[in-house]
C-alpha cells in the first residue's frame, strides 16, 4: 500500500431497496470501475450506533483504496453522483442516509477549498474509518498529522463501538 493511494470510506443505515446495508454497499462498491476508481484494496464491513443519534438505524461502514486518474475535485464529484444513484438525499448533516461516500485522501495531497478539504477534517477521530483502514493498510500515514492508521484506529474518539460485521471479502468485480 502506497501513502499516493486514494482512502475512500463508505457508509449506510438505510438500505432501502438493497434489503441489507451491506448487500447496497457491495453494488455501490461494484459501480466504482465505471466511474474511474479502481480498487486495489478493501477492508470487511463493520458495524456502530449512528451518531449523533444513537436511536437511528446502526451503520455499516467499510473503507476501500483506489487508483485513479481524477483530480480530488473530480473524485468527489464522482462519490457524490454514485450517492444520489443510490437515493441519497443531503437535507442535514449527520442524518440517516442510504449511502455515504467520504474522500478520505487523495495521495499525500493536503487541500482546504470550499466544499474539498483534504486529508477528511475528521476522519482519524473516527473509528469506523480508522479501523478498517488499518485491517488493510495500517502503516498508512495521515497526510497532516504523519501518524499510522493502526496508531489513529487506536486512539479514536468518535464511533468507538465500531466492530468488524464479517471477516470474509467477495472478490472486487
Amino acid at each position: 500500500m502506497s501513502d499516493e493511494s486514494v482512502v475512500i470510506a463508505l457508509g449506510s443505515n438505510l438500505a432501502g431497496a438493497h434489503g441489507a446495508c451491506e448487500a447496497l454497499l457491495e453494488a455501490a462498491l461494484a459501480t466504482f470501475a465505471a466511474h474511474g476508481l479502481t480498487v486495489t484494496a478493501r477492508s470487511g464491513w463493520w458495524r456502530s450506533a449512528a451518531w449523533p443519534d444513537p436511536t437511528a438505524p446502526a451503520y455499516v461502514n467499510g473503507v476501500v483504496l483506489v487508483e485513479t486518474a481524477l483530480t480530488p475535485r473530480e473524485a468527489l464529484e464522482v462519490l457524490h453522483a454514485i450517492e444520489r444513484a443510490f437515493g441519497r438525499e443531503r437535507h442535514e448533516p449527520n442524518a440517516a442516509r442510504t449511502l455515504d461516500l467520504d474522500l478520505i485522501a487523495h495521495g499525500r495531497l493536503v487541500l482546504d477549498e470550499p466544499g474539498l478539504h483534504l486529508p477528511h477534517p475528521r476522519a482519524h477521530e473516527r473509528l469506523f474509518v480508522m479501523g478498517p483502514l488499518a485491517r488493510i493498510a495500517p502503516d498508512w500515514r495521515h497526510p497532516v498529522l504523519g501518524e499510522t492508521a493502526a496508531a489513529l484506529a487506536g486512539r479514536a474518539t468518535v464511533g468507538t463501538d465500531a466492530r468488524p460485521v464479517r471477516t470474509a471479502i467477495p472478490p472486487t468485480g
